[in-house]
Parts: C-alpha cells; sequence; structure tokens
C-alpha cells in the first residue's frame, strides 16, 4: 500500500460515518476485505475497510472505512486514520 492519504471526505449516513479518502469513482472495483477486518475491529469495534482497485492494476487501495455513528466525526477521522496506518504495517 502506498502512503497514507488524506481524508478526502467525511459523511455520516445510517449507521456509519464513511471517512472517505479516495474518490470511489476512479475504482473498477470496490471490495470490504475479510483480511481487512482485524486491523479496524482492533482500533474501533464495528468498524470496515473498503478497498478498490483500478482497471488495469494490480493493487488494491484503501479508499474508506466505515466507523460506527455514535463515535462522532473527529474521532471517527483519527481512528480511520489508524486503522490505515496498521493495515500499511
Amino acid at each position: 500500500m502506498a502512503e497514507t492519504p488524506d481524508v478526502d471526505a467525511v459523511e455520516t449516513e445510517d449507521e456509519y460515518t464513511h471517512v472517505r479518502f479516495r474518490d470511489p469513482d476512479r475504482y473498477d472495483e470496490i471490495r470490504t476485505p475479510d483480511w481487512a477486518e482485524q486491523p479496524a475491529e482492533s482500533v474501533s469495534e464495528g468498524s470496515e475497510v473498503r478497498t478498490g482497485k483500478v482497471e488495469g492494476d494490480d493493487d488494491w487501495e484503501v479508499t474508506s472505512v466505515l466507523i460506527e455513528k455514535h463515535v462522532g466525526e473527529d474521532k471517527a477521522k483519527e481512528q480511520a486514520r489508524e486503522i490505515v496506518e496498521k493495515i500499511k504495517s
């Protein structure tokens, strides 16, 4: 995985705060991989990581992290960054 990107957008919908790092429209395919569950859950219970793959590229990038809404947007941004850092390491 490449350098940790800046937070692009934060949106709270339904039961999650979506912390978006990259525009999902640039990806051919987006997944919520099982392997990302452990690092995500170790930082914030109930969180999910979405990854995307650009057409013609073999690498997957973190597109967004979903944090449970009750955490709040500021804390969600912190936790999302921490999750991405854990995945990179």
